[in-house]
């Protein structure tokens, strides 16, 4: 078996199952070129996978990641929070050298 690159938190699988609501809705992440620190985090909703994702899969929820995007993002952990800023997904992502302070932009 080989080792999953990049793993989902219970909070993050929970929250992805909120939002499908008993639809096939998966949740894409996507790193683009932009943001205050070179590369940003994209979250959006899919109805399925394109042929060459990745898919990585807790609880029944799955997370679609593309492969110029798991370049990126091998290792990391994909979370959801909750708290005085507001809630959103977060990536904490070992490969990143410096981010910004919301957490949606980096730079490696």
């Amino acid at each position: 078996m080989t080792e999953t690159p990049v793993t989902v938190t219970e909070r993050a699988a929970r929250r992805i199952l909120e939002l499908a609501a008993g639809e096939p809705t998966m949740l894409r992440v996507s790193v683009e070129g932009g943001g205050c620190s070179g590369f940003q985090y994209k979250f959006d909703l899919a109805r399925a996978p394109a042929a060459d994702d990745v898919i990585v899969e807790r609880g029944g929820a799955k997370v679609l990641i593309d492969p110029v995007s798991l370049a990126y993002l091998g290792g990391s952990e994909i979370d959801f929070v909750d708290d005085l800023i507001g809630a959103s997904f977060r990536v904490k992502n070992p490969n990143a050298a410096a981010s910004c302070g919301c957490g949606t932009s980096f730079s490696m």
